[in-house]
C-alpha cells in the first residue's frame, strides 16, 4: 500500500508543478522600469504582421494554447531541433501556421533593439496573443508579465496532452481541470474557434461515417453538414481547409456560441459544449452577451498563461526565441 501510495503521488508531480509556482511573480508592469515600452513594441510588430495577413490572428492564438499546456507557458513550442524532435514537430503541432512563429519572432526582435536581454519569448507571445484577440475585434485584456523561457522541447512531452476535435465533455473538463480551469473557462477559452480554420481530414468522420446507424452526426445541423460535404469531398486535396465560424471567420466574437446553438459546430468537441447539460447554459450567456463573453475570455487567458510558468531564476531570456541561449 505505501508503494501504491508513493507511486501516486510521484504521478501527480508533473501537474502539481504546472499549478504550483504560477502567478505568484507574474504582474501587470513588469517591465515598467527595465523595458516601458515592450507592450507598444510589440503591439506595433504585431499589427504590422497582421496587415500583411489574417492569419497571423489565429496562428498566434493558437501558438499560445499549444505552448501554456504542454511544460506551461515557456515558449518551448517556439523552438526549433535540428532533428525533428522538438514539440513543434509532434504531429498534434504540425498544422500550427508558420506566421505564428514569425509573429513572435519579428515582435522579439523589435524589442530586443531597445531592450537588450529582458523580456522573455514568452511574455512576448502572450502580448501578441492579447494582441492579435483585440485587431481582430475581441477585447483588450490586461497581461500579466514576468514569464521566463524554457530551454527543453520534446517531442514527447506533447504526447496525449492536448484536447482534439472529438473530445467528450468528460475528457474535456478533466483536460482543463488538470490545469486549474473550469468549466467557465473551457468554453470560454473555445470561443478561440471564432478564427482560424481546420482541414478537413479532422471532422471528416462525423460527415461521412460517424457511427452505423447515422453517416452524418444527428448533432450536425444538415444543412450545415451538406456544406461541409461539398467543401470537404471525399478524396480532398488534404490542403485544404475550412473555417471554423462560418458566419465571421475574420471577426473575434460571440457568434461562435449562435453557431453551436444552431447545431454549427465544426469539431465535436465544439458542439458538445451546447449538447451538453454542464455547459450549455455558459454557450446562452455567451451567445446572448458579448460582453460576458469577452470578459470572461480575458479571466480565462490570464488562468491559462499563469499556467507552469517559470520565474525568479528559473529558466532563461532567450535571445534568439527559435533555440536556448
Amino acid at each position: 500500500m505505501r508503494s501504491q501510495t508513493a507511486t501516486l503521488l510521484l504521478s501527480l508531480v508533473p501537474i502539481f508543478l504546472l499549478l504550483t509556482n504560477t502567478n505568484a511573480q507574474l504582474r501587470t508592469g513588469f517591465y515598467s522600469t527595465s523595458c516601458p515600452n515592450v507592450e507598444s513594441l510589440v503591439r506595433a510588430a504585431v499589427q504590422t504582421k497582421f496587415q500583411q495577413t489574417f492569419v497571423t490572428a489565429p496562428a498566434t492564438l493558437r501558438l499560445f494554447f499549444h505552448d501554456c499546456l504542454v511544460r506551461g507557458c515557456d515558449a518551448s513550442i517556439i523552438i526549433a531541433s535540428p532533428n525533428g524532435q522538438a514539440e513543434k514537430d509532434h504531429p498534434d503541432n504540425l498544422s500550427l501556421a508558420g506566421d505564428g512563429f514569425d509573429t513572435v519572432v519579428r515582435a522579439k526582435v523589435a524589442v530586443e533593439a531597445q531592450c537588450r536581454n529582458t523580456v522573455s519569448c514568452a511574455d512576448i507571445l502572450a502580448l501578441a496573443t492579447r494582441d492579435v484577440v483585440n485587431l481582430a475585434g475581441g477585447s483588450f485584456y490586461q497581461v500579466e508579465l514576468g514569464r521566463r523561457d524554457g530551454r527543453v522541447s520534446t517531442i514527447a512531452s506533447v504526447q496525449r496532452i492536448l484536447p482534439g476535435p472529438g473530445n467528450t465533455m468528460d475528457q474535456l473538463i478533466a483536460t482543463f481541470s488538470r490545469f486549474g480551469l473550469d468549466v467557465t473557462d473551457l468554453v470560454a477559452l473555445s470561443g478561440a474557434h471564432s478564427l482560424g480554420f481546420s482541414h478537413c481530414s479532422r471532422f471528416a468522420k462525423r460527415i461521412y461515417n460517424f457511427s452505423p446507424r447515422s453517416r452524418i452526426d444527428p448533432a450536425l445541423n444538415p444543412q450545415y453538414a451538406l456544406q461541409l460535404r461539398q467543401m470537404c469531398p471525399i478524396n480532398v486535396d488534404p490542403r485544404i481547409a475550412i473555417n471554423m465560424d462560418p458566419v465571421t471567420p475574420r471577426t473575434f466574437d460571440n457568434a461562435y456560441y449562435r453557431n453551436l446553438q444552431g447545431g454549427r459546430g465544426l469539431f465535436s468537441s465544439d458542439q458538445v459544449l451546447f449538447t451538453d447539460s454542464r455547459s450549455r447554459p455558459i454557450v446562452d450567456r455567451f451567445a446572448s452577451s458579448a460582453a460576458a463573453f469577452n470578459q470572461a475570455f480575458g479571466v480565462a487567458m490570464t488562468k491559462l498563461g499563469r499556467v507552469g510558468v517559470l520565474t525568479g531564476n528559473r529558466g532563461e531570456i532567450r535571445m534568439d526565441c527559435t533555440r536556448p541561449n
